[in-house]
């Protein structure tokens, strides 16, 4: 697999190259085309994975990439329900020693789905709309569903 790039600028992940033509997905939508070789050229620099991941709403990427298990991913829903919370309520509420805690709240932030606060006067977290995203796209949150 490769990069590929048409001359509209959209980028595809090729599946295939024959002499003529080559089947290439697009990532956006999972869709296979076969294109003209003469209309793809190469990208550089980006990973057929990646740009596959592209699928995925960027909200839900972030949340992905920054959590890796069930501990850190309860945290984070913890966090979004919370809103915003001390470090010292934080660390009193949850099951995790504090270089745990502050290893998972560190890949949180630079992941842009915490951010530092001040709560009741004291140092804090508070969530991002990123992370209000990411967390309602998984589950599956719809504002307009009145059931």
């Amino acid at each position: 697999m490769r990069t590929v790039r048409d001359e509209d600028g959209t980028v595809y992940v090729l599946l295939r190259e024959s002499s003529d033509a080559s089947l290439v997905r697009d990532p956006a939508t999972g869709e296979t085309a076969h294109l003209p070789n003469a209309s793809l050229e190469p990208v550089s620099g980006e990973s057929p994975l990646s740009v596959a991941a592209t699928a995925v709403p960027e909200p839900v990427r972030a949340v992905l990439t920054a959590v890796h298990d069930e501990v850190t991913l309860g945290l984070l829903v913890e966090l979004v329900d919370r809103e915003r919370v001390s470090a010292r309520e934080l660390l009193e509420a949850v099951d995790l020693c504090e270089s745990d805690l502050h290893g998972a709240l560190s890949e949180f932030r630079a992941a842009g789905l915490i951010e530092e606060a001040t709560v009741d006067g004291r140092r804090g977290y508070a969530v991002t709309e990123l992370a209000r995203q990411g967390i309602g796209t998984i589950r599956d949150d719809d504002p307009h569903d009145d059931s």
